[in-house]
């Protein structure tokens, strides 16, 4: 073991750690910022816009819509 190491003590090792703790938080919030999550679109966004770019029909979207209005039967 190197002498360096064994100059430190523990009050600098806990600093150490707190540094290194400082800065992954600071590169992990930062990158979170730059490239936030994109927002969850409920069922009835999608369906509309999957009928609006053609990919379902007009009888589809009637039946899938039925489908989402209908309460739900499972209970929590």
């Amino acid at each position: 073991m190197s002498l360096w190491c064994a100059q430190t003590g523990a009050g600098g090792w806990i600093a150490m750690i707190a540094l290194w703790v400082l800065v992954v938080g600071l590169v992990v919030w930062g990158v979170a910022r730059l490239f936030p999550a994109r927002p969850d679109d409920d069922s009835l966004t999608v369906l509309d816009a999957r009928l609006a770019s053609g990919a379902i029909d007009l009888q589809t979207y009637e039946r899938i819509r039925a489908e989402l209005d209908r309460p739900s039967r499972i209970s929590i």
